[in-house]
C-alpha cells in the first residue's frame, strides 16, 4: 500500500506541476493505476477532504462499482477556498449540502476532457442531472481545460473503474434554473434586483437565452444614489434600463474565460447588452508567474476600477458575478 501511495503521489504532483507551470499542448497523461476510484482518491494526500466527502455522502461504495465513472475531484486547497479547510469540516457540514456537492462532481461514463473540441462551455451532465460546462482552449503554448470556470490541474488519472479529474475549485451545483431567481436569492444584490424589476429588464433574463450579469452589491448601489426601493422607483424606467443593461451581456462567461480569450495585452473590451463596452483587465496571480487570478472592470464613466466580490455563481441560463461598484457609462 505504501508503494502504491508513493506512486500516486508522484504522478499527481507531476500532473499538478505540469499544468500549473507549463501545460504545454496537453498535460502529461498519468499511467493506469491498479485500483478503483475510491482507492486512488483515498491513497492521495491531496484529495483527503474529497475522500471524506465521498464517504460522508455515501458515494464511496458507488465508486467501488464497475462504472465507468468520471469523478471531478477538487484538491484539498480547493476545498479550503470553499470553506472546508479539512476533513472534519466536511463531517460537521449539513449532510444535504455535502450530498449535493459530491453528487455534482460525479459523472457516469468516461469523459476524457483533453479530447473535447476546442470550444467554450460545452455542456455535460453530472450523475444527479446537474449541468457542468467544460472548456478546452489554447492559451499561448498551453492547452487549458476548465470546468465551470475552474482549472483542471491534473487530468485523466486512470482507475480500474473510470477517470479522475483534479480541479482548483469546488464546483457548486446551481439551485436556480433562471438567473433572475439567482439574483433574487442573494440578499446582497437586492437593490440591483429591484432595479432590474423597475427597468423591465428582468423579464428578458427569464427568457431562453443565456446571460452573464455583473451585479453591483447593495453598498455599491447605495454609493451610486440608489440606496433603497424608493430611490429606485423614482428613477425613470428608461434611464434605469440603460443603467442595468450596461451590467449584462449575452452568453455565459465565467471569469477564467476572459483569461483564456485575452490577447497579448492583459486588457480587452467587452460589449454589453446596451451596445456600450466595458474594459476588462486581467489581474496577475503572484503565486503562479505568467498566470492570472481574476479581472477588474472599468466602465466608460468609471474613474476607478471595479472589483469582483463573488464570481461564477451558476444558474440554469447564465452566471452572476458580484462587483463592488456600479458600472458607469458617463461620469
Amino acid at each position: 500500500m505504501r508503494y502504491l501511495k508513493n506512486i500516486i503521489t508522484v504522478l499527481l504532483l507531476s500532473g499538478f506541476t505540469t499544468c500549473l507551470f507549463s501545460c504545454k499542448k496537453e498535460a502529461a497523461q498519468v499511467e493506469s493505476i491498479n485500483g478503483t476510484i475510491s482507492a486512488v482518491i483515498a491513497d492521495n494526500f491531496n484529495l483527503a477532504v474529497f475522500s471524506t466527502g465521498l464517504k460522508q455522502s455515501g458515494l464511496n461504495s458507488l465508486m467501488l462499482e464497475k462504472g465507468p465513472f468520471t469523478v471531478i475531484a477538487p484538491s484539498d486547497a480547493a476545498f479550503s477556498l470553499a470553506g472546508f479547510p479539512n476533513a472534519v469540516s466536511i463531517l460537521s457540514a449539513p449532510a444535504t449540502r455535502i450530498s449535493s456537492i459530491m453528487n455534482y462532481h460525479v459523472l457516469r461514463g468516461t469523459y476524457e476532457l483533453n479530447k473535447l473540441p476546442f470550444l467554450f462551455n460545452q455542456e455535460i451532465r453530472s450523475s444527479n442531472g446537474g449541468k457542468l460546462f467544460a472548456t478546452r482552449w489554447i492559451k499561448g503554448q498551453d492547452t487549458i481545460l476548465t470546468l465551470n470556470g475552474s482549472r483542471v490541474l491534473s487530468q485523466n488519472i486512470k482507475a480500474t473503474n473510470g477517470l479522475i479529474q483534479v480541479t482548483n475549485r469546488v464546483l457548486e451545483p446551481y439551485v436556480h434554473e433562471r438567473i433572475s431567481e439567482s439574483l433574487a436569492s442573494d440578499r446582497n444584490l437586492s437593490l440591483f434586483y429591484q432595479a432590474l424589476r423597475r427597468s423591465g429588464i428582468l423579464a428578458t433574463l427569464d427568457g431562453k437565452a443565456t446571460f452573464t450579469v455583473f451585479a453591483p452589491v447593495n453598498s455599491a448601489m447605495e454609493s451610486y444614489g440608489l440606496g433603497n426601493v424608493e430611490d429606485i422607483n423614482k428613477m425613470d424606467p428608461e434611464v434605469l434600463s440603460k443603467l442595468v443593461s450596461y451590467h449584462i451581456l449575452a452568453n455565459r462567461r465565467f471569469i477564467y474565460d476572459y483569461v483564456l480569450t485575452a490577447g497579448a495585452t492583459p486588457a480587452a473590451e467587452q460589449a454589453m447588452m446596451d451596445g456600450n463596452s466595458v474594459k476588462i483587465t486581467l489581474v496577475s496571480d503572484p503565486q503562479i508567474p505568467g498566470d492570472f487570478k481574476g479581472i477588474t472592470l472599468l466602465g466608460t464613466g468609471n474613474t476607478s476600477v471595479v472589483n469582483l466580490i463573488k464570481q461564477d455563481v451558476l444558474s440554469g441560463n447564465g452566471v452572476v458575478h458580484s462587483i463592488d461598484a456600479v458600472l458607469k457609462i458617463t461620469q
